[in-house]
């Protein structure tokens, strides 16, 4: 499992104690950032408590600190600034198996926008950035199968083919094929260009329970 997956599950998985979730629920539902005192009030959950399980939302980065002296004054007999916790900027996205639905749709709205503005064939603009973004994260790893899987395919390399075990596009290929399959073919094969030579070459060949894109030497 890559990182930001794992991440992902280990936020998720900070929710499932009841308290913690009660405290995140509390927190975020309000309009301005709140201190460990208030959410102890509102909630009937001694203040020890609180701290320990707030923190710990913000160590999982699903919520934010800030320190703010409430009485408004400053200086010497001011007191020391008050934590303040609110809803952190991070999105958590869990899917088993992987999904990249934002990446489809940052692709499927580039070439859309692109089409607009150049009067160009939107199914041809959307394969030419698909290979330009798959060349790109390719030359950013260390080689095909690394690429590979932290984009989500789970490649399978046999004897002389490499299956893709996962589209991460899914319930989108299956609505729309034809168009999917050739986004998904040409991202592998900018993977391909831009990780270096492997002797592998993707090509179309749907099967069930398998990505449509398949790697053969």
């Amino acid at each position: 499992m890559d990182e930001p997956q794992a991440g992902a599950l280990a936020a998720v998985a900070a929710l499932d104690e009841p308290t913690r979730r009660r405290l995140y629920d509390y927190v975020v539902r309000q309009p301005a950032p709140v201190s460990r005192d208030d959410v102890a009030a509102a909630l009937s959950v001694p203040r020890a408590t609180v701290a320990f399980h707030l923190d710990r939302l913000v160590d999982a980065q699903l919520l934010a600190v800030g320190h703010e002296r409430r009485t408004g004054r400053t200086g010497p007999g001011a007191g020391r600034p008050a934590k303040l916790y609110r809803r952190s900027d991070r999105q958590v996205t869990v899917s088993l198996p992987d999904r990249d639905y934002e990446l489809a749709g940052h692709l499927l709205a580039t070439a859309v926008e692109e089409a607009g503005e150049s009067g160009g064939s939107p199914r041809e603009i959307l394969a030419l950035r698909a290979r330009e973004l798959g060349r790109e994260r390719g030359a950013a790893a260390s080689d095909v199968v690394t690429v590979l899987e932290a984009h989500g395919f789970e490649p399978r390399a046999g004897d002389s083919a490499v299956d893709l075990g996962n589209c991460p596009f899914h319930r989108l290929a299956r609505a729309h094929p034809g168009l999917v399959c050739e986004m998904s073919l040409a991202l592998v094969e900018g993977m391909l260009a831009g990780a270096g030579p492997e002797g592998l070459t993707a090509r179309l060949d749907p099967r069930p329970g398998l990505c449509c894109v398949r790697l053969t030497s």
